[in-house]
């Protein structure tokens, strides 16, 4: 009787036993999930872009005059300064080649200034002649005037014959040197390029030395080898790099939302630490620019100075890549948490709470935002935990585990 009873009693736990662990097998787990504790902290609002440096003042040294332009030496980078450092050295252009019309024209233009210049010539022995007869004949009216053997009036007739013919010699010799000049002119016309009319440029002093208009630096060399260039050639490009400032284009539907004076950080410029700036100018007027996906949009620069000393950006030149970010907007001591964790339900802004394992779906207020965080007014509080990164096998009422 006992040995039933046992056998029973037995059989009995065996088979509770074997309930117990199908029961348990086929109990629903507990899903992993990622939580966090709200807690409060501050929130920044800015606006992002990209864009580049640029030198406020940048000056292009420009040939003066039509010429020839001797080789630059200097490099970018070295430092120049205002009125001292010499750019480059400049001397008049050779004259041109002529052809055999305009060369035989020239020929005949000479041929002819030397006949007019022998004919001055003549000229003027011709008066000097005239005045020597004439001033001796004066002078021999004078003794016959002394002896009152000549009338007065025939003293001063000479004399004015005289004066006549010393003004028509001045005419002579300066209509001489009217010839003289129209035949060097002719002459001039003649000449051809010849590399021995130039060795006397070759000492060190120029005949137009081109000067840096600005103390600062040499950014860019726009033409480097010697040449003949005409009036207006740019040269090189010089300005000061510590006046520096970063351009940022923004959206425009962005920029609308900044202010001058308004703080920025520039961002993966290539050091260890941010770089603190202020906006500049807001420039009014916008740009369209294609994006990378073939979209146009409608940009707008915003100019930022910087505010940390140069020594932190001195690594920094013109046209270097930068980004920025623009603060808008910010707050201290706000409940915060990550965008991931919210989703709409139901046209609201919903999380999902963890109340002692369970997923409870809360509803919250969304305040301001940047890419990150959320400001929640309203729906939570501090040291409750909530879900980031849900997936689609949360839902209310699931039991849940970190």
């Amino acid at each position: 009787m006992n040995t039933n009873v046992f056998r029973k009693v037995l059989k009995f736990v065996v088979i509770a036993v074997v309930i117990g662990f199908l029961v348990y097998a086929f109990l629903p787990e507990r899903v992993s999930v990622d939580t966090i504790t709200v807690k409060k902290g501050g929130l920044v609002i800015a606006m992002e872009g990209e864009g580049k440096t640029r030198i406020h003042d940048i000056y292009t040294v420009s040939t003066p005059m039509e010429g020839r332009v001797t080789r630059i030496e200097i490099e970018p980078g070295d430092l120049v300064k205002a009125g001292q450092t010499t750019i480059a050295n400049m001397y008049p252009a050779n004259p041109r080649f002529l052809d055999k019309r305009t060369e035989t024209q020239a020929k005949a233009d000479v041929e002819g200034a030397k006949a007019a210049l022998s004919l001055a010539h003549s000229r003027v022995k011709q008066t000097k002649a005239q005045l020597a007869f004439d001033l001796a004949e004066y002078k021999r009216t004078q003794k016959l005037y002394k002896n009152k053997n000549v009338s007065k009036a025939g003293l001063e007739r000479a004399e004015l014959q005289l004066k006549t013919l010393r003004a028509e010699l001045e005419t002579a010799e300066s209509n001489k040197q009217v010839m003289q000049s129209r035949l060097n002119a002719a002459d001039a016309r003649l000449l051809q390029p010849d590399k021995n009319q130039d060795k006397d440029n070759d000492d060190e002093n120029c005949q137009i030395c081109i000067h840096s208009p600005v103390d600062g630096r040499i950014l860019r060399i726009l033409h480097k080898s010697e040449g003949i260039v005409p009036i207006g050639t740019p040269l090189v490009e010089v300005g000061d790099p510590s006046d520096l400032e970063a351009v940022i284009e923004m959206l425009s539907t962005n920029a609308v939302k900044i202010k001058v004076g308004d703080e920025a950080l520039i961002k993966r410029w290539g050091g260890n630490q941010d770089i603190h700036a202020v906006v500049k100018v807001i420039e009014p007027s916008g740009y369209t620019k294609i994006s990378a996906l073939g979209v146009e949009e409608q940009r707008v620069n915003i100019i930022l100075r910087f505010t940390d000393p140069r020594d932190k950006w001195l690594a920094l030149g013109d046209a270097f890549r930068v980004e920025a970010a623009i603060i808008i907007d910010q707050a201290t001591d706000v409940i915060k948490i990550p965008l991931s964790a919210l989703f709409r339900h139901n046209e609201e802004w919903s999380v999902f709470k963890v109340v002692e394992g369970v997923v409870e779906l809360q509803s919250v207020d969304v305040g301001r935002r940047n890419d990150r965080f959320a400001e929640v007014v309203s729906g939570l509080l501090i040291s409750e935990k909530i879900i980031i990164h849900p997936g689609n096998t949360i839902s209310e009422g699931v039991k849940v585990k970190n």
